[in-house]
């Protein structure tokens, strides 16, 4: 049996993620692992930024960030390095990881295109 490398790690469709967004839900959180120049490039409101680069600085800080139970959204540019993320938080115990499917540069395409891309 073959599975792909992140096969198991949820999804979020980025016109989902955006009217969540915009209806202000408590209680989720939102992780962006790209790094600093990207971020600067474009960005989300809200989401904050660990470079997953600089892991080995803020990986002992998640369990006292992050609610482990509450949910959590991860972004990247096209969302390779957020399922690693995300495969990673759940190897931590956080039970409710939704990796945003196709990044922000799926974003800038399917939601708000005025978002510049790269």
């Amino acid at each position: 049996m073959s599975h792909s490398y992140f096969s198991e790690v949820p999804e979020i469709a980025v016109e989902t993620l955006e009217a969540q967004l915009k209806s202000g839900l408590q209680g989720l959180q939102f992780i962006d692992v790209r790094e600093a120049q990207e971020v600067a490039i474009a960005s989300l409101p809200g989401f904050e930024n660990l470079p997953l680069s600089e892991f080995a600085e803020w990986s002992d800080q998640i369990p006292l960030r992050f609610d482990p139970h509450q949910e959590t959204m991860v972004l990247c540019h096209h969302g390779l390095r957020s399922a690693q993320m995300c495969q990673w938080l759940m190897r931590q115990g956080f039970t409710d990881v939704k990796n945003v499917a196709g990044g922000i540069d799926a974003y800038t395409r399917k939601v708000d295109p005025t978002l510049p891309r790269y």
